[in-house]
């Protein structure tokens, strides 16, 4: 499965829904299995910034995805000045 980084919160809603759209699940079936309402869930895919750390998790399991942490890869230094690298080409 590809992997996705996700920075804020605004990118969950839509990640939720593709997740649960690739797992073949309604939303009533997602619901069911977090024993919510529908709307609830709903509600929950919408706003997926107000839901806890343990419903969240729960909601990816159900889901079928795993969430993995880590920290970004640090940027690559820049190139001293002056300093050409393999690929340049010759200014002349």
């Amino acid at each position: 499965m590809a992997q996705f980084t996700v920075r804020t919160a605004e990118q969950l809603p839509s990640l939720l829904q593709a997740f649960r759209k690739e797992a073949d699940l309604t939303q009533g079936e997602v619901a069911l299995r977090l024993g919510v309402s529908q709307q609830t869930y709903s509600a929950m895919e919408r706003n997926a910034d107000k839901v806890g750390a343990a419903r969240l998790l729960k909601l990816l399991n159900i889901l079928g995805v795993e969430l993995a942490l880590g920290k970004p890869s640090p940027t690559p230094a820049p190139d001293p000045p002056g300093q050409r690298t393999a690929t340049d080409k010759p200014a002349w």
